[in-house]
């Protein structure tokens, strides 16, 4: 797996590059300090996946993924950061970054690598655990109508991403079980996903 380093900290670059070099299954290939670095690597090296911090003086991480995604929509972007802020967190999720990571939880990065290498989405616990209080801060997302998703399926897809079983939301829409079910099945379908995680996920991905 071929990755490129983006941390303004010089120090914190190097441990991180000591620290991923000791799995010979990654090798890093680019280390820059500023957004700007990020978006003239990956233009040249094409990275597996970009591990980036968020506050960054001349470019942020938030602004370089951005662009980056823009013109490689398949660009797998890995944030690792100390910063915790709501803002910083919805927008990762928007423009379509792979993961969300803090960097106090070192023995998470090189699992967390490796799932984003490939195609997972990684958020730490802390992100999660703030992600349904997010829901009150955003609209609601246009982007489900395009798929064809009705209002119940928009209820049940706001109930996944606020962390219900098919139980509560069975009970809190005064649906059956088996219909609750079917619906998320028909979701699974609709947005050509894989499992309940993944609709969390592309909610929360496409909130503004």
């Amino acid at each position: 797996m071929k990755v490129i380093l983006i941390d303004d900290d010089k120090l914190v670059c190097s441990s991180l590059k000591i620290i991923l070099t000791a799995d010979p299954d990654i090798e890093v290939i680019g280390t820059g300090y500023n957004g700007k670095d990020a978006i003239a690597l990956y233009r040249k090296l094409k990275p597996d996946v970009l591990l980036m911090d968020i506050r960054m003086e001349l470019m942020t991480g938030l602004e370089a993924g951005e662009r980056i995604l823009s013109e490689y929509p398949d660009a797998k972007i890995l944030y690792l950061t100390t910063f915790l802020d709501d803002e910083y967190i919805i927008k990762a999720l928007h423009i379509g970054a792979k993961g969300y990571m803090l960097k106090q939880n070192y023995e998470s990065i090189l699992p967390s690598l490796k799932a984003v290498s490939m195609g997972q989405n990684v958020y730490g616990d802390e992100i999660i655990t703030k992600l349904p209080n997010l829901i009150g801060k955003s609209n609601e997302p246009k982007v489900f109508h395009q798929y064809g998703i009705t209002d119940k399926e928009m209820q049940i897809i706001k109930n996944i991403a606020e962390g219900l079983s098919n139980k509560e939301i069975s009970e809190s829409m005064f649906l059956s079980e088996g219909t609750v079910r079917n619906n998320i099945s028909t979701i699974l379908e609709k947005l050509n996903l894989r499992d309940r995680t993944q609709i969390a996920v592309f909610y929360y991905k496409n909130i503004k």
